[in-house]
């Protein structure tokens, strides 16, 4: 078994606290909304052949039961969590529900007792830890003994790849599993560890809401990603940022290198080679794949965006971006494609610390609904990824065609 002095979370599960993240994935993706042209066709290298995708459909049970391990197995992952972060402690003293609110947590208000939230205090931790025992925190599972002290303490992969729609109020509503949760502060709730160093603490106060780094706890580097959504999946080949491996490479890489699950992952090209006895990981892939594939990109809302104006970017995507966004599948990587990131004119950092060294381009999916863009956040609005690919790609479009590109990509 391999042990890493650092620990995180990441997504697809996206996801790290799982991107713990997730989901969130969430979770990852590629380089840019707007992938550049002419690049080099890469072929991928072999990985595990427990993350392998399929093609052949998925039954109704086996989704249910990916549903069932995406919202509430955590692999095992309490080993990292309570034994070595110690989060446990913190969440029973110190997190109530106010301030678990703050940081990005989410309420499934399913789950809730009728009237409960005019009857508790929720400012006190007693009240976390009351939400705890009914599995009503999104994306962290507990063990609550009898005296309502937190026992065992891990997350699930919806921690960083789902969010709630707030319908009772911020912060609490109805599950929307596939959806980054961009509210997140992943960093800030691992620093509250009383287990790691001040160095490390600042690291990850640093990343902010909605981010996550995947690799800090394998080579001590930090260029923290964006958690990415893990719906609309079910044409896409590599879920990463740089198409390390199809989707289950990257549920497996979460599970074990970042939730902290007991199970196997290996990758000579990154140098891990990671085995458990009993392999709480692998045998669970199918099923979550096929939960996470039933996941549909949601539609953006009624009155959005302008249908007639969006019909004239349509026009000018076909003719400026759809050499990279190819097909229903809106990604050139489907067909092995990766892009340099002098191409697209965005920072390399990120890539460099990976095997292929290069992003592929991010499928356009539900976009009115995860901004910030690019693998990094850098880009704060869809308008603000148009005329970054019209200075980088010298498109020449004018200001009301780079509206009417914006009009297309907010009804995609």
């Amino acid at each position: 078994m391999a042990s890493h002095r650092n620990y995180a979370v990441a997504p697809t599960c996206r996801i790290s606290w799982i991107r713990i993240a997730i989901l969130v994935l969430v979770g990852l993706m590629a380089g840019a909304v707007l992938g550049g042209c002419g690049a080099t066709a890469i072929p991928p290298e072999g990985t595990a052949a427990a993350a392998q995708p399929t093609t052949e459909p998925s039954s109704t049970s086996l989704i249910a039961e990916g549903r069932q391990i995406f919202r509430f197995d955590t692999f095992g992952d309490e080993q990292v969590w309570t034994d070595k972060l110690r989060l446990h402690e913190v969440l029973e003293k110190s997190v109530d529900p106010t301030t678990a609110l703050k940081i990005g947590l989410k309420v499934d208000a399913d789950v809730l007792p009728s009237g409960i939230l005019g009857k508790v205090d929720l400012k006190s931790p007693a009240t976390t830890i009351a939400l705890l025992k009914m599995n009503a925190i999104v994306g962290i599972m507990a063990t609550v003994d009898a005296n309502s002290h937190i026992a065992r303490i891990g997350v699930t992969c919806a921690l960083c790849h789902s969010t709630v729609d707030n319908s009772v109020m911020p912060g609490i509503g109805h599950r929307q599993d596939g959806w980054p949760n961009r509210d997140l502060n992943v960093g800030a709730i691992i620093a509250l560890s009383p287990a790691l160093s001040a160095d490390k603490k600042t690291v990850y106060n640093s990343w902010g809401p909605g981010k996550y780094d995947p690799r800090y706890n394998l080579d001590g580097k930090s260029t923290p990603l964006v958690l990415p959504p893990v719906y609309g999946l079910a044409n896409i080949k590599n879920e990463t940022y740089t198409a390390e491996g199809p989707i289950s490479y990257w549920n497996a890489y979460v599970a074990v290198t970042q939730m902290g699950g007991q199970g196997n992952f290996s990758d000579p090209r990154l140098g891990i080679e990671i085995k458990h006895s009993p392999d709480m990981v692998s045998p669970k892939l199918a099923a979550l794949r096929a939960y996470q594939f039933s996941l549909p990109s949601p539609a953006p809302p009624v009155g959005s965006f302008d249908a007639v104006v969006a019909e004239r970017g349509r026009l000018l995507f076909d003719q400026t971006c759809a050499t990279c966004h190819v097909g229903g599948s809106g990604t050139d990587n489907n067909n092995g494609t990766l892009h340099a990131p002098a191409e697209t004119g965005v920072d390399g950092a990120y890539a460099a610390r990976t095997a292929n060294k290069a992003y592929r381009t991010t499928p356009l999916r539900a976009l009115w609904q995860h901004p910030p863009y690019f693998h990094d956040g850098s880009a704060a609005t869809l308008a603000d990824v148009v005329a970054h690919y019209n200075q980088v790609r010298a498109l020449g479009l004018t200001g009301e065609q780079q509206h009417d590109l914006v009009e297309y990509l907010k009804s995609r």
